[in-house]
């Protein structure tokens, strides 16, 4: 799909006012299109900590990792929507520059371009900028950085307590720091009867894993399934206080590749929109098949969905019986059990 960001990120290598430096440079937030591909070289080294995009950049032929702290000459970041998440972005940035390297940064105009480089020029100085593709591409040599600021800027990216100090999370994470009203649902409608092995995919923080495993004393093990590592590690966090009774294991993966292994119950509120923002149901569809893949006979699947999403469909040709267990506000709440 078409990626003016990344588009707007590479203009300036492109162009040739930036140029790659032979000891190596590394791209914050990374991911795979075609400017990627048309203007930058394979030794660029990719960071995404989000499983379905690490997995793209991999396969594109990059060296790509999770993280690192190491240090470069060029750092190529593009920041997300969430202010806090990418005001930490940025200060990360600044620390991975080498001393006389470039900070590159774009952002779309519609998702916060003006005060994403506002807070760019605050935290590194001098900048230069161009506009193009409906976003901004800026970059600074980060001689005169604010160090107190990128201290401050830095720590709105640790994870902090939520609701209460029931819970771990961090911003930039999906419901980072309320419990969303799907969850909130199917929690509501989930029966006290699951047992054996079972898994939460797209588990976000562990809302749904924590509410398992309150209510359901039968569950011997449970596997927290999370694209976003970022959001895992708070899942982690959060589950801590089950690890004594239930085995946990927490797997940082893409469900739309399958599921390796085989579950009485999954519990889910998939998503639909992609890393960008974008709508997409096709995700949701394809943790239903991950999901009629993994469980074992007469397994059960409990699913939150906007009310709109078409996933009978879908759940009707993989489940021996489907039903609606509730509905409320806008949201629609469905168990699907596979047949013998």
């Amino acid at each position: 799909m078409p990626d003016p960001a990344l588009d707007a990120l590479l203009l300036p290598f492109a162009s040739g006012q930036l140029g790659w430096p032979a000891d190596g440079a590394v791209f914050l937030r990374a991911r795979e299109g075609a400017a990627l591909h048309a203007h930058a070289p394979r030794t660029l080294v990719c960071e995404q900590s989000f499983r379905p995009a690490h997995d793209a950049l991999q396969r594109a032929g990059f060296q790509t990792r999770a993280s690192g702290d190491d240090a470069f000459a060029r750092v190529l970041v593009l920041p997300p929507r969430q202010r806090d998440e990418a005001r930490a972005l940025f200060a990360a940035a600044l620390s991975r520059v080498r001393p006389g390297g470039t900070v590159v940064a774009a952002m779309a105009n519609d998702a916060g371009a003006k005060s994403g480089q506002a807070d760019f020029e605050a935290l590194f100085g001098g900048t230069s900028a161009l506009s193009k593709h409906k976003c901004r591409v800026f970059w600074s040599t980060p001689e005169r950085a604010d160090a107190a600021l990128a201290d401050a800027w830095r720590r709105l990216d640790a994870p902090r307590p939520i609701l209460d100090g029931r819970f771990t999370s961090r911003p930039g994470i999906f419901a980072w720091d309320r419990i969303d009203a799907a969850s909130t649902l199917l929690a509501a409608h989930l029966p006290a009867t699951l047992s054996g092995h079972g898994a939460d995919l797209g588990a976000g923080w562990g809302y749904l894993s924590s509410e398992v495993l309150a209510r359901s004393k039968g569950v011997a093990a449970l596997d927290v399934v999370e694209a976003e590592l970022r959001a895992l590690d708070c899942a982690r966090a959060n589950l801590a206080p089950h690890a004594a009774r239930v085995t946990l294991d927490f797997q940082w993966h893409d469900v739309s590749a399958g599921l390796p292994g085989r579950y009485d119950f999954i519990v889910t509120n998939p998503p639909f929109h992609a890393l960008r923002g974008e709508a997409r149901p096709e995700i949701g569809r394809a943790f239903i098949a991950a999901a009629a893949e993994a469980l074992k006979p007469r397994g059960a699947l409990w699913l939150v969905a906007n009310r709109q999403l078409p996933y009978e469909d879908a759940l009707g040709a993989r489940f021996a019986s489907v039903r609606i267990v509730a509905q409320r506000e806008g949201f629609k709440v469905i168990e699907a059990v596979k047949g013998q």
